[in-house]
This record gives structure tokens, C-alpha cells and sequence, in this order.
């Protein structure tokens, strides 16, 4: 199998999305002609002030919604194409005027708040008065979302234009009052109930397995015979489709089959390892769940996806056991920069954050003989990973403070801070097991100090784990985490 790696291939994320891009305008090439629109041509792509006028009388077209139904789709063709073809600036302006031009008429409510009040306790005019506040809470951008929605590959279409509206809307209140607008949208037309699971094989076509390249968000895919290996017998991929996008995966997961739980990622990865007959595998270890779509976030389905695949694999597999996952924790790393960066007043970072026999530990490892010894300084270290004496000192502070870091820090006194942990306890997982230099590739000891953590899926357990977390708050840990934590 020959080694082509994917700068050769030049398969990206970017690459696939220019793709469904380019597949979306011929898609409503036949559908709309600039000259069914109100502009002549294409237009300039930075979107110019004469351009941008004809823009909004384009949505006011559409949303005067004049002849069939063949017209209005026409009609939001266009203006769907107008989006398409411009570039980052003028699509950062057409979101704008949307967002603006588009708001709800904070007059019209004013008046419906007015006429609410006035309708007083008679059930009629109290009824009448509420449809119309209603009504004036409704911008009508809602309504040109929705007829872009309802154009052939419009539901992706959307989805993806929230990606950009997550990238922009950072730093512009009122595109993010837009950006929550289309969520509820999409949350409304998405329903898990229509997700249909399927496996990625080796067989698979060839545009499902390039996504499958570009969309990995966890371990990137290196090569082709990397993603051979991960497709073998004794491994296991799924993804979840909808639809209204019948080829684009919604979300990923990859799972090996072997003998107990894993704790290194590398040597589950290793192309050279012989395969295990999955048969005789105990465990099912997830170790890489993608969401292929940035603009499906903050809508829930991670939870629906583990149970199938874990229903699918014991009904194929009938000596599995355990159920658990090999995750990293990417946040790790800035929170404890945050930690050591910013004491509190008067005390110092690694005295407040390391035990004195922690601190004398590293000294010694660093060479120094005396205290302080700055963790700080030592993680870094070029290559401290190879470094057995330095690996040696840090592996308990590192192991504790992480541990903490999953179970104790929490968003505003709410869910816990890391995304991942996050993820898993609300799907019912319990923390398992921390593994040191679990992941010692660069982006694993720059993002999670090359520590990788086990979430357990108890099948019994599940359920209960789940309303712990979700209604009190509770993080099920095993007696090795709590350990830890003493």
C-alpha cells in the first residue's frame, strides 16, 4: 500500500467543504438565473454598496413570497447563489444586512405588547392580542432561513452557514442574535429520531472515506494505510446521517476491539500490531468521536450515537465486556497555564498548586538540588516525554492536578469545564482511569501533558449516571480517581 500522505493527496477539511460548495451551486444552477433576480450578474465578490442594495431588495423579494411555489424557490435560489459566490468579506456582509435589516420591528412589538395589555381578562381579545405578539417576535429573517431550507441540499446549506456564524458572530452581538435564531431552526428540523447509522469499511465509497480523512478531529489520519489499519478487522467505524444530508456523516466514531482496557493510543494505532480476532476481544474502546459538522453543535445526539453503536457491537461481538473509551483532555494544558500564570494575590502559583514533596521531587529531576522547582518550566522541556527522571517527578503532580481538573472545576458552578468529560458524564459514563504518557505525540503533550483518560460505560449504569450528572451535578468516579483526588 503505498504511503501518501495528505498534504500529497491535498485532501482538507477546506477542500471537501469548496466541494459542497461547488455541489450546491450546480444544485441550483437549473433552479435560478441572475436574470430572474434583481441582479444582472454575478455580484462582485467583497459584496460593494450597489451590490448590497440590490442585495436587500432581493430578500424583500423573497419575502413577498408574489406568484407559485415555483417562483419562491426561484427566487431563493438566488439569493442563495448571491451567497455563494462571494468571498469571506462579502460573506460576512450579506449575514450582517440579514441580521440587520431583518430583525424583528421592535415597534410592531411595542404595539402588540400595548394591545396585550389593553386586551385585559376577556379570553378573546387576550387570544387575538397573543397570536399577534407572537407574530411581532418573529424576524422576519426566519422566513428567508426557511426558504433557503427548503431548496435541495438547503438543510446543509444552513448548517454550514452556522459554522460561519459561530467563526464571526464572536465579536458582533447582533450576528450572534442571528446565529441563535438559526440553532433553533435547526434544532426544530432535527430530529434524532431520523438518524440512520452506518459502518465506513475499506468498500466504503471513496468521497465517504476522504470525508472520514477530513473530518477526524482527535487522532488526524497520517496516510492511507493508517486509515486501512483503522478500518481492519479488529476495529470498527460508524457515522450517523440524516436525511435531509444523506451524504455527508453527521458524526463519527472509530472503536477497537481488544483485550482489556487500552491506555496508550499510539500502540493502538500501530499500523505494524497484528490483528486481533474480534471475536475474542473483551473490550470495545472508543477512541475517536468527531462531529464532522461544526454547525450541528449545541444540538444533542452524542448520546443517541454511543448507545447504537454499543447495541450494535454486543449484538455482533458476544464476549465484549466493557465498553469504554481511550479520550484525550484537550483543555488540561490551558487551565493549568491559566493556574501557574495567575496566582492568587500574595501567594505563590506552584505552592498553592504542588505538595512539598511534589515540589522537592522535580527540583531533584531538574538538576537544581534545592526548591522551588518550576513546573512551569520543566513541561517546557523539549522532549521531557523521553526524559525518565523528568517523566518520573512529574507523573503524580500531573496525574492529581488533571484528575481535579475533571471532576472539581466546573463552568459557573455547573457542568464541569472540560468539553470532553462534559460530553461523556452527560451520556452516563463514569471517569475510569487516568494513563500517564497515554498520547506523547506533539499536539496530545501540548494540549493534555501526554495524559489520555478512560470514561467506562457501564451498560447497568448508564441511565443512573446519567440523572446524577444532569440533575445534581454528580461526576461518577472510580476508586482509582478518587484516589487521586485525596
Amino acid at each position: 500500500m503505498t504511503e501518501l500522505t495528505l498534504r500529497e493527496s491535498e485532501i482538507s477539511r477546506a477542500s471537501v467543504l469548496d466541494r459542497t460548495m461547488h455541489n450546491l451551486r450546480e444544485a441550483w444552477r437549473d433552479m435560478a438565473d441572475w436574470r430572474e433576480g434583481l441582479f444582472s450578474a454575478a455580484p462582485s465578490p467583497h459584496l460593494p454598496d450597489k451590490d448590497a442594495e440590490a442585495l436587500k431588495n432581493q430578500m424583500r423579494d423573497c419575502l413577498e413570497a408574489r406568484g407559485g411555489e415555483v417562483s419562491a424557490r426561484a427566487r431563493a435560489a438566488n439569493l442563495g447563489r448571491v451567497y455563494l459566490s462571494l468571498n469571506a468579506q462579502g460573506r460576512q456582509r450579506f449575514l450582517q444586512i440579514l441580521a440587520c435589516e431583518f430583525d424583528i420591528d421592535r415597534k410592531a412589538v411595542d404595539k402588540a405588547v400595548a394591545g396585550l395589555q389593553k386586551a385585559g381578562a376577556d379570553p378573546r381579545e387576550r387570544a387575538k392580542a397573543e397570536r399577534a405578539l407572537r407574530q411581532a417576535l418573529q424576524p422576519p429573517r426566519l422566513r428567508l432561513l426557511t426558504q433557503l431550507n427548503a431548496l435541495p441540499e438547503g438543510f446543509l446549506f444552513l448548517v454550514d452557514l452556522r459554522e460561519e456564524l459561530l467563526r464571526l458572530s464572536k465579536d458582533d452581538s447582533t450576528l450572534a442574535a442571528l446565529e441563535r435564531d438559526l440553532l433553533s431552526l435547526l434544532a426544530s428540523w432535527f430530529d434524532v429520531g431520523f438518524l440512520e447509522l452506518r459502518r465506513i469499511t475499506w468498500d466504503s465509497p471513496a468521497s465517504l472515506l476522504e470525508k472520514m480523512i477530513a473530518y477526524e478531529a482527535v487522532h488526524p489520519i497520517r496516510s492511507w494505510d493508517d486509515l486501512k489499519n483503522r478500518l481492519s478487522a479488529d476495529r470498527r467505524c460508524f457515522a450517523f446521517f440524516h436525511p435531509r444530508m444523506a451524504n455527508e456523516p453527521l458524526i463519527i466514531v472509530q472503536v477497537a476491539l481488544v483485550h482489556g482496557i487500552a491506555d496508550n493510543v499510539q500502540t493502538l494505532l500501530d499500523e505494524s500490531a497484528p490483528v486481533v480476532d474480534p471475536h475474542q476481544a473483551d473490550a470495545a474502546i472508543f477512541y475517536s468521536i468527531s462531529n464532522a459538522h461544526e454547525g450541528l453543535s449545541g444540538i444533542s445526539f452524542g448520546n443517541f450515537l454511543i448507545k447504537r453503536v454499543v447495541d450494535e457491537l454486543a449484538s455482533e461481538f458476544k464476549n465484549l465486556k466493557t465498553f469504554a473509551t481511550l479520550s484525550p483532555v484537550p483543555d488540561f494544558r490551558d487551565w493549568l497555564d491559566r493556574k501557574l500564570n495567575e496566582p492568587e494575590t500574595g501567594k505563590d502559583a506552584e505552592t498553592e498548586l504542588l505538595t512539598a514533596a511534589e515540589r522537592k521531587a522535580l527540583a531533584s529531576a531538574a538538576g537544581t538540588g534545592k526548591e522551588p522547582a518550576s513546573l512551569k518550566t520543566l513541561l517546557q522541556t523539549p522532549d521531557w516525554t523521553q526524559k525518565p527522571e523528568l517523566t518520573k517527578a512529574l507523573k503524580h503532580p500531573l496525574m492529581r492536578l488533571c484528575a481535579h481538573y475533571l471532576v472539581k472545576e466546573k463552568r459557573d458552578g455547573g457542568p464541569v469545564l472540560d468539553r470532553v468529560a462534559r460530553f461523556h458524564l452527560s451520556n452516563g459514563a463514569r471517569i475510569e482511569r487516568l494513563n500517564w504518557l497515554g498520547d506523547t505525540s506533539d499536539k496530545g503533550v501540548a494540549q493534555s501533558a501526554g495524559l489520555m483518560v478512560n470514561y467506562l460505560y457501564k451498560l447497568n449504569d448508564i441511565e443512573a449516571n446519567h440523572e446524577a450528572y444532569r440533575g445534581e451535578g454528580k461526576v461518577m468516579t472510580s476508586s482509582t480517581i478518587r484516589a487521586l483526588l485525596k
